[in-house]
């Protein structure tokens, strides 16, 4: 072993170094190791001694044996003069250790070998391998809570609209069968404001159904439910509102029109509530394979760090287009305001 350190490293100083190394170092020659520091032998639970002089499927991981061998080779013949990638290799006591190595072709007693450095990654790669999971399933959770909710909106929605609305109808015929009966101007009166608070009643409860479930989607679709929602906005929040000329080439399936329909939604409640804007442009466009959306406003703009919106309601938006295959983009418009950009495929597994 002394004779080989003494030909790769001739420098004692230099030799020291490698040998306290952080990183593990290593050189291969002919399928075995020539060489490795304490570092490298270390990583999986060997001694520099035990490694010097042991064939690669000594300490490679069988399921990963071909593949590292071919990488070996492809450098040796130079196909390939350096590489970085991750190893597996087999721990003394039987675990698999993740490397990531980065090994170059070298000529050493004028055969060509490879020196390499390697970083035990393993619990990095794990980390990563549980926040991947842990994402997906955060939108498999966000995926099902919006569903959840457009299905209880809906119910709650007929149930407003059929059941309640129906028994203050009945209320309204009962009155005003009353009012043609009675002959006392004092009782004509009550029955009188009776009968305008039923209609108040009614006209509230189908505000709050089209609030939760508007009727426009299922009936004339999305660019005129999107078109209602602009005339109430405008109305509500005094703000100039215009929409571009749209022409509708395709008919999208429930799901796709109530996710686009909530992003519209919650872009002009931000708008509404933190944006201090005096117009909104809303431009729809309609391609044979996907939908774009786009939303300006002339407000103050958006600081993405800041906290000045909803992140739930961001949140929600970008999920809701990630469900349709879509993406979103909020940031501040070059003329002023903010801009916001929905584009979606118009087909996205099996989701049209």
């Amino acid at each position: 072993m002394i004779d080989q350190e003494d030909q790769f490293f001739p420098s004692i100083p230099f030799r020291a170094i490698v040998e306290q190394s952080l990183a593990g170092i290593y050189v291969l020659q002919d399928e075995h190791f020539a060489y490795a520091n304490a570092t490298w032998a270390e990583m999986i639970g060997r001694t520099p001694e035990e490694m010097i002089g042991g064939h690669l499927r000594e300490f490679v991981d069988p399921g990963f044996l071909d593949e590292l061998m071919a990488l070996y080779w492809r450098r040796i013949n130079g196909d390939l003069k350096s590489l970085r990638f991750v190893t597996r290799l087999v721990h003394k006591d039987g675990r698999v250790i993740l490397i990531e190595v980065h090994g170059t072709r070298m000529d050493y007693k004028g055969r060509p070998a490879i020196v390499g450095i390697g970083v035990d990654v393993t619990e990095r790669l794990k980390r990563d391998e549980e926040l991947i999971r842990s994402k997906a399933q955060l939108q498999e959770l966000a995926a099902n809570i919006n569903r959840l909710r457009e299905e209880q909106r809906a119910k709650f929605a007929r149930d407003l609209h059929d059941v309640l609305g129906g028994m203050l109808t009945s209320i309204k015929m009962d009155v005003s069968r009353i009012m043609r009966r009675v002959d006392s101007p004092e009782v004509q009166e009550i029955t009188h404001g009776l009968l305008a608070l039923t209609q108040d009643t009614i006209n509230t409860v189908r505000e709050i159904s089209e609030e939760l479930r508007p009727s426009a989607l299922d009936h004339i679709g999305l660019v005129a439910a999107i078109e209602k929602e602009i005339a109430v906005f405008s109305n509500r929040y005094n703000i100039a509102t215009c929409m571009a000329p749209c022409e509708v080439t395709t008919k999208l399936s429930p799901k796709r029109n109530i996710a686009i329909y909530r992003i519209f939604q919650e872009a002009l409640t931000n708008i509404a509530r933190h944006a201090d804007a005096t117009s909104v442009f809303i431009r729809l466009e309609f391609n044979d394979d996907d939908f774009r959306m786009e939303i300006v406003d002339n407000g103050r703009g958006i600081d993405m760090e800041s906290q000045t919106m909803t992140p739930i309601g961001l949140l929600g938006m970008s999920e809701r287009a990630r469900e349709i295959g879509g993406t979103l983009e909020i940031g501040s418009n070059p003329g002023g305001g903010t801009r916001l950009c929905l584009f979606a495929p118009l087909v996205h597994q099996g989701v049209q």
